[in-house]
């Protein structure tokens, strides 16, 4: 859209798109899309906007549940994030889930919408015992990337900068960004749809920070591994997902509200 006016943004996607790490089930999700939402709205007062994203959705899921609802809501803008779910079953082809991935791309924007979608960090920087899945990273961005060639997506390469991996762009569980990381993205879209006011400003690295010696390191670990991938691995084996039983958020197009377009948010301090 010229002069970065779009005015019908729909999100697609698993719990990155659905805000988890920002915000709570109490208080609300915000997320790189309500992020990017308010964004874009300071552009285009009349943006409407909707979520359609569900946490724990694998991208075939994805696609079979979202990509019909999107494309009955005519979007002019619609970002399409998915695969991180896929990568962390036992049985991972990244062939397969770009695929799906491709399918939503081929649709919305053979509708005529501006499809953006994202690459993934290092995870085995992120939490070191995810090392043995780097290599699905990769090569789940390889194919992404080429996907997305093959029907005019814009790609924003959040995978490919180092800040992507600093701590405290993720949250606790280390699997969500944190709202500082959500920022991050959103404005790595908007930059990388030229939104009036974008820059690359979000690839900066934060303020230096104290390195956790190797005990803190090692404790951090079993902390880390104690509260969030136990449960995890529970889940799995009881064939369970912290999305069973749940729907979107913002499924209609809605206008946002003022108190949403505030830019005075703690996720854009940038505190060491």
């Amino acid at each position: 859209m010229p002069n970065g006016e779009y005015l019908r943004y729909v999100a697609l996607g698993d719990s990155q798109t659905e805000g988890l790490g920002d915000g709570d089930d109490t208080v609300g999700l915000r997320g790189f899309a309500d992020r990017l939402a308010e964004r874009l709205a300071a552009v285009s007062p009349e943006l409407r906007y909707a979520n359609l994203a569900v946490r724990g959705r694998v991208a075939q899921q994805v696609r079979a549940e979202q990509l019909g609802p999107a494309l009955a809501l005519r979007p002019d803008l619609a970002t399409v994030v998915g695969g991180v779910n896929d990568l962390l079953r036992p049985r991972f082809d990244a062939a397969e889930v770009a695929g799906h991935m491709e399918e939503m791309f081929a649709a919305l924007t053979a509708a005529g919408a501006h499809v953006v979608t994202l690459t993934f960090p290092d995870v085995g920087k992120i939490v070191p015992l995810a090392r043995p899945i780097r290599s699905r990273v990769f090569d789940l961005n390889s194919h992404i990337r080429e996907a997305a060639a093959r029907h005019g997506v814009t790609v924003a390469e959040t995978g490919r900068q180092a800040v992507a991996t600093d701590p405290r762009l993720w949250s606790a569980d280390r699997l969500h960004a944190s709202p500082l990381g959500h920022e991050r993205i959103a404005a790595a879209v908007a930059q990388a749809i030229h939104l009036p006011g974008s820059d690359d400003a979000w690839t900066l690295p934060l303020p230096p920070r104290s390195v956790p010696t190797g005990w803190q390191t090692a404790g951090a670990e079993l902390r880390w591994a104690a509260a969030f991938l136990g449960p995890w691995l529970g889940r799995r084996l009881r064939a369970q997902s912290s999305g069973d039983g749940r729907t979107s958020k913002r499924p209609q197009l809605l206008p946002l509200s003022a108190a949403s377009r505030s830019t005075a948010d703690t996720g854009q301090r940038e505190s060491s």
